[in-house]
């Protein structure tokens, strides 16, 4: 039976096989994948809890939220002034093939796998659980951590502004970190807490916490502001280009790789390479997107179309009003404009930085809830954090802990340590998804796809996939080393909680007899799960009714009534189950279930015997083609 072809069992069945040893079934468990039928299910079951509210415009500006903010106002300055010089445009050009790149593979499997979750989603249809486990912890580092890192930098450019516009000097006790990274070691500061930083991510949570309708106005708003601040900079500072600082255009390189030359113009890449990161968040959204398989791909794609434009243009402005060697400040933009004497765009620029790094967070907070959500669906992490709000239609504890989460992060941590580790989270995530798409190509070649990477499965993605080793060899020692430290962790709170509350390892129906799988769209075939034995744990069979009767919506005591005869639906109208082999099953009742007499099918489950019971349930089968109904009755085995 193909992957393809049942709702949520296959042929990797997550028990133990006859004859097959310890070590592989538990390996077996970690690779075990998401079938495309089942995340299509997941689909169809959040269309009841999320709005789809998002069309290609809003999702556009989502990306826009995300990926023009920080970036561009702090990278570009040192990008030209100790890397590529004026050429740092061409950089620009380079690091934007390279995020295209990646865009192009997320496209893709945005159009075919159109669920929230993002990369994790992604891992867990093509590389397995461990491996979705993994990008699904890594991916706090891009949302939630890249979130702080960007409140800090909000920080600054709030202080900055006040004292701009309104002539107030904030004390740096309430607006720096009290943890600084002194390149050896954490040390204090003598600061007690970034206020601003900790303010803006509580603001912008209870915003998000109202629902994505509000959300996206907000963020609408938000990126038009920059946007237009940005192209009132750059035309107002073309009067102001002195050609002779385009020269020379490349400066040689000093001896020192990276330090200018070509070197230093591919070193520039990677730097600027990061002002294109956030474009995947717009995938996050997929299941509050309007025909999400056809406008994501076009959200992401316009999002890194339009945001390398305004780089491209802004940097040949930047570096054409300043020599390069005067751009190593931390807020290039502001300095360059300042050099024009116009206080009123000096002041406007910092407004735009404001409005830049807001959207940055609010877009980041709405990604890193969302994954939670997808987590917890899956049961990986704990259920509360797949609770969606019955009127704001949000997953408020999911937005609830990212935001407390950040809030203190930024508050408490230096901007260059969170910058680092999420950058390298960020890039690995990358690496995943391009090696996704060349998986799915041969593991899933039937799937409909509305949008297909050009060039073949292994040209452009594995291009992709070896420019992300590329970036993250070139990658800070610290931040490699607190990245794996992190995973460590996250591996051994796999080990401890995942593992054991997994969906798709702790299924919760087994049949004794062999049973048809019906689903929309796919074809009808047999599975047969009998002589699977080794989970009689009665902790576990109770898990698994409790679960059941969660899916089932209804209260465990309604599940098995005394009289017996119950109905069952399975999960919804479009995955059920149809058993023809209804002749002779009450014969095989006997002595098992503990209340159930010989030849009862309506057996309730009970503690004594085996640990397992009987219970008759009539199945409802919509048959494709003759659109006819019929109940049989089945044994079913609640482990």
């Amino acid at each position: 039976m193909d992957d393809d072809e049942g709702y949520y069992y296959t042929g990797q069945t997550p028990f133990r096989k006859p004859n097959e040893s310890k070590v592989r079934f538990h390996l077996r468990r970690l690779v075990a994948i998401q079938t495309l039928a089942r995340l299509e299910y997941t689909v169809e079951e959040a269309e009841t809890k999320f709005n789809r509210a998002l069309g290609p415009v809003e999702l556009t500006f989502v990306g826009l939220g995300a990926v023009v903010g920080t970036g561009v106002f702090v990278i570009l300055g040192n990008a030209a002034a100790s890397q590529a010089g004026p050429a740092v445009t061409i950089s620009f050009v380079l690091g934007g093939l390279v995020a295209g790149i990646a865009a192009l593979s997320y496209a893709e499997m945005a159009s075919m796998i159109p669920i929230a979750g993002s990369a994790y989603t992604y891992a867990y249809a093509t590389l397995g659980e461990l491996a979705a486990w993994i990008i699904g912890w890594d991916l706090m580092l891009e949302y939630m951590i890249g979130a702080a890192t960007v409140s800090v930098g909000w920080s600054a450019y709030f202080v900055a502004f006040m004292k701009d516009g309104f002539n107030v000097q904030m004390s740096s006790k309430w607006t720096k970190t009290p943890i600084i990274w002194d390149h050896e070691q954490f040390t204090t500061s003598g600061d007690y807490f970034n206020a601003p930083a900790f303010v803006i991510c509580v603001i912008i949570t209870a915003i998000i916490s109202f629902g994505i309708h509000l959300t996206a106005r907000i963020n609408n708003v938000l990126v038009a502001f920059k946007i237009i601040v940005l192209l009132i900079m750059i035309f107002a500072m073309i009067p102001f280009i002195k050609t002779e600082n385009y020269h020379p255009y490349l400066p040689p390189n000093t001896g020192n790789y990276g330090q200018f030359g070509v070197s230093g113009l591919l070193q520039g890449a990677s730097s600027v390479f990061f002002a294109y990161i956030g474009f995947d968040s717009v995938s996050t959204t997929a299941q509050e997107a309007k025909e999400p398989q056809v406008n994501l791909p076009v959200g992401i794609m316009m999002t890194l179309v339009i945001s390398a434009t305004i780089y491209i243009a802004l940097s040949a402005v930047t570096v054409g009003v300043a020599n390069y060697t005067q751009l190593a400040a931390g807020s290039p933009l502001v300095d360059t404009v300042a050099l024009t004497g116009m206080r009123w765009l000096v002041v406007l620029t910092e407004l735009g930085a404001l409005a830049a790094t807001s959207s940055v967070i609010l877009v980041l907070l709405i990604a890193q809830p969302r994954v939670f959500y997808a987590m917890a669906n899956d049961g990986l992490i704990p259920r509360a954090f797949a609770k969606v709000h019955p009127k704001h239609k949000t997953p408020y504890v999911a937005t609830l802990v990212s935001g407390i989460i950040c809030s203190f992060c930024g508050g408490l941590l230096p901007i260059g340590v969170l910058s680092d580790i999420s950058s390298v989270g960020t890039i690995f995530a990358f690496f995943v998804v391009n090696i996704g798409v060349i998986i799915l190509r041969y593991t899933r070649k039937t799937v409909p796809r509305r949008f297909k990477v050009p060039g073949g499965p292994f040209l452009l993605p594995g291009i992709g996939a070896a420019s992300s080793l590329l970036l993250l060899q070139g990658a800070k020692r610290e931040a490699i080393i607190r990245l794996l430290v992190w995973m460590a962790f996250g591996i051994l709170v796999y080990l401890v909680y995942g593992r054991s509350h997994s969906e798709i390892n702790n299924p919760r129906i087994i049949a004794d007899e062999p049973m048809r799988v019906l689903h929309e769209n796919y074809s009808v075939d047999s599975v047969n799960y009998h002589n699977y034995q080794g989970y009689t744990d009665e902790h576990l069979r109770r898990q698994y009714e409790r679960q059941l009767a969660r899916r089932m919506g209804t209260a465990h005591q309604d599940l098995c009534p005394e009289d017996g005869d119950h109905e069952m639906y399975p999960y919804s109208h479009h995955h059920q189950y149809d058993q023809e082999h209804e002749d002779g099953a009450a014969d095989q009742g006997s002595g098992v279930g503990g209340t159930g007499g010989e030849g009862e099918l309506g057996s309730t489950p009970t503690d004594s015997g085996t640990g397992t019971g009987l219970m008759r349930a009539r199945t409802v089968s919509e048959i494709q083609g003759d659109g006819q109904s019929s109940s049989r009755s089945i044994r079913i085995r609640i482990q």
